[in-house]
């Protein structure tokens, strides 16, 4: 590693830190070339306010050859890697590094996300039968979550179908959350491609789950909702894909449970709103072609 590559990885590891402070001095360091930082001056460069006894501790442990063991123990993808996303690096504090297992081929690929309800209805899942085999076809990987509903669904039709898709979780690579999932999780690790900016031990947070929908937003091209509540989740993901610069597309629903009102308001936000493959694929001719070219 060189000298601004490792204090990334330290970073990554540093306790008491949150993203912000960690570009901060990261920036910091690239602009004045310096990365020899003592914890007083991450203190003050970063201007953290936390807990400075654990970022203290911290800072002290993270030696040259714990974050190179820590390191060697699961592959990853840095920030300044070739093979980081480019799309990834425009977004506000971008993951420091990708930590992955699986085919990271599949980050080359044009990709949409597939986003909704976690306990999705017949409905949701005759839609997703109907779009994601033909997404599929257009050589789309399929981008999602890997949590119940809409996200594994999508991962799972989008394997049956022959194609290639990605799940991007909010914590460690050694950890399944949700427990109903584990099977597609570890079938997705070893023949799929799964993504988190999180080391391995990394348990689930509350605060990770947007954490990890900005990193679906900003990987892929566009993102899709499929039956999203007034207050969905999904919604979060589809504000950050606007965010960047990215399309939004939304699957309408019936009116009266309430389970697509968040979709019916992106689309009257306008959201394009989707009924067969080719709504999708109209907005997305530059990226299909720019994969084609040789």
């Amino acid at each position: 590693m060189d000298e601004v590559e490792e204090l990334l990885y330290k970073l990554i590891y540093c306790e008491g830190l949150g993203i912000v402070g960690k570009w901060r001095l990261l920036h910091f360091a690239m602009k004045f070339e310096y990365t020899d930082f003592n914890i007083d001056e991450v203190i003050k460069i970063t201007n953290t306010s936390g807990n400075k006894g654990a970022l203290k501790e911290s800072w002290q442990r993270l030696t040259t050859e714990w974050l190179q063991e820590k390191r060697n123990r699961q592959k990853s993808v840095s920030f300044f890697s070739e093979r980081y996303p480019e799309s990834l690096k425009n977004i506000a504090q971008p993951p420091l590094a990708l930590f992955y297992e699986g085919n990271i081929d599949f980050l080359e690929y044009p990709s949409i996300a597939m986003v909704g309800a976690r306990l999705a209805t017949p409905y949701a899942s005759q839609v997703l039968y109907q779009l994601i085999p033909k997404l599929v076809l257009e050589n789309l990987v399929i981008v999602s979550g890997l949590a119940k509903g809409v996200d594994r669904l999508s991962h799972e039709l989008a394997i049956l179908a022959g194609g290639k898709t990605i799940g991007v979780i909010g914590c460690g690579l050694d950890r399944c959350y949700p427990k109903e999932v584990s099977d597609l999780f570890q079938e997705m690790k070893q023949k799929q491609l799964v993504l988190s900016e999180y080391p391995l031990g990394t348990p689930i947070k509350k605060h990770h789950f947007p954490m990890r929908n900005r990193i679906i937003a900003g990987l892929t091209q566009g993102t899709c909702v499929i039956e999203a509540k007034e207050r969905s989740g999904s919604l979060i993901t589809a504000q950050l894909a606007l965010d960047n610069g990215k399309e939004v597309f939304a699957i309408p629903g019936e009116i009266l449970s309430g389970q697509s009102s968040g979709c019916h308001r992106l689309i009257q936000d306008g959201a394009k709103c989707v009924y067969r493959m080719e709504d999708i694929l109209e907005e997305l001719p530059q990226y299909r072609l720019d994969f084609l070219k040789p």
